[in-house]
């Protein structure tokens, strides 16, 4: 019978958003995963950082945001995520193609997890041929509204009035 050798994909690249709500379970799940043998890379933008220290069994990696605090306190939740999208989108991709570059064969890339809220990671994963896998961090009461009202917005049951959704 043949042996089986280590996994040639074990690490798990976990992109969150800045947003607590977000960071709390995409760190969970990270730690569950661990515990089942994956290695994990937390990439974040700068802003609001997790802290590395609670989760020492990690790789951390800072990405420029280029928001300024005041810019988030503003309150403008649709733009702060565009502007992330925007402004991360080139400096994860360059992290990436860092990390498959020089990455050994005991410790490739298997996926990238990433929060909802950041959907460049879909494009940086499909240019680098990785799987990509999203994570809606929502309560399930909000899944299920969604399922509900699909298009508030066009049912009319919300205002996006001066929202642009591009």
């Amino acid at each position: 019978m043949e042996k089986l050798g280590k996994p040639k994909a074990n690490r798990l690249v976990f992109l969150t958003s800045p947003f607590q709500g977000h960071i709390n379970p995409m760190l969970q799940l990270a730690t569950i995963l661990h515990s089942k043998g994956f290695s994990i890379t937390i990439v974040h933008p700068q802003f609001n950082s997790p802290n590395p220290s609670n989760h020492p069994q990690f790789t951390f990696k800072p990405i420029t945001d280029n928001l300024s605090e005041s810019k988030v306190l503003q309150g403008d939740i649709l733009g702060t995520v565009k502007a992330l999208n925007k402004n991360c989108q080139v400096p994860f991709e360059l992290y990436m193609k860092q990390m498959t570059e020089k990455e050994d064969s005991d410790d490739r890339i298997s996926c990238i997890v990433y929060d909802g809220l950041m959907y460049f990671a879909h494009t940086v994963a499909n240019n680098l041929k990785l799987p990509g896998i999203i994570v809606r961090t929502s309560a399930a009461a909000g899944i299920f509204n969604f399922t509900v009202f699909p298009h508030p917005h066009q049912q009319g049951y919300i205002s996006l009035l001066g929202w642009k959704l591009d």
